[in-house]
């Protein structure tokens, strides 16, 4: 296996301080160095469709829970702050992917639906980003992939347990 950029990183801090232990670095650099890498490359379906990530898991959020959703359970659903929702339920909503409708009991309350092109269009797009994440991943084999969807799970549970849930 060739080294990656932590490797090398590693390397020179062990030179100057051998007796570092840079274990933590080597699990928690390469996680960040790949999760840069992979916001860097954009997901280029979204991109040409004009979306942001942050854009599409909204409209994937009000998809897949199949109701209307507030932009407070958006915001918890997506890990967004609620002015991060709004603003991007602003651009949403201007491209007429979705609909605001206010509560009928409190008028402080708004409900947001997609509107049929916006429920079409992440009908279409989801096959396709999932094959560009497939894409992405296509050096790994199956197993390779389960494993580190496995351990990368435990992680996350342990991560929300110990620093409050991390939903933003």
């Amino acid at each position: 296996m060739t080294d990656d950029i932590v490797a090398s990183v590693v390397r020179q801090w062990q030179a100057v301080n051998p007796g570092l232990d840079t274990g933590p670095m080597e699990i928690i650099g390469r996680i960040n160095r790949c999760a840069a890498l992979l916001q860097q490359a954009e997901d280029a379906p979204l991109r040409s469709a004009g979306l942001t990530r942050a854009e599409f898991d909204l409209l994937g959020a009000v998809r897949r829970t199949g109701r209307e959703l507030t932009p407070g359970e958006l915001a918890r659903e997506t890990f967004s702050s609620g002015a991060a929702v709004t603003k991007r339920l602003r651009a949403l909503q201007d491209r007429a992917l979705v609909e605001r409708r206010g509560d009928a009991r409190d008028r402080r309350v708004a409900h947001v639906r997609l509107t049929d092109e916006g429920r079409a269009l992440v009908d279409r797009l989801l096959p396709e980003q999932l094959a560009y994440e497939r894409t992405v991943l296509a050096g790994l084999d199956e197993g390779a992939r389960d494993e580190l969807g496995s351990r990368l799970g435990e992680l996350l549970v342990q991560l929300e347990g110990r620093l409050g849930g991390a939903r933003r």
